[in-house]
């Protein structure tokens, strides 16, 4: 758990994660066994390269617009829209705008 995060108080998520020049930035919120609660922000032009995951993870955009590649098919998503990408799928995330999104990942079959 970040060390800025109390469990059981409400906080703002989109404000919890600043954009840094040239940069993506991540912060842990939970991480468990059973997954994995990460707040990113992606300055313009920035991304993750194409890679895949073991597990399925969901996207939440809370801020800006990105365009996600899942299997060679490209997506754009917005704020506040989601997009599930599928374990062990190649998918790559890229910002064409600044964006924000919460990455929960959920570990097990």
């Amino acid at each position: 758990m970040s060390k800025t995060k109390k469990v059981g108080v409400a906080f703002g998520v989109e404000g919890s994660i600043q954009y840094a020049d040239d940069s993506v930035v991540s912060q842990t919120l939970l991480n468990k066994d059973t997954g994995t609660i990460t707040l990113f922000a992606f300055d313009e032009g920035q991304g993750l390269s194409e890679h895949t995951a073991p597990f399925d993870a969901v996207v939440h955009i809370l801020d800006g617009q990105a365009q996600i590649t899942i299997g060679g098919e490209s997506h754009i998503a917005g704020k506040g829209e989601m997009i599930i990408m599928p374990a062990n799928i190649p998918h790559a995330l890229h910002a064409e705008q600044k964006f924000k999104m919460l990455l929960t990942m959920i570990r097990g079959s």
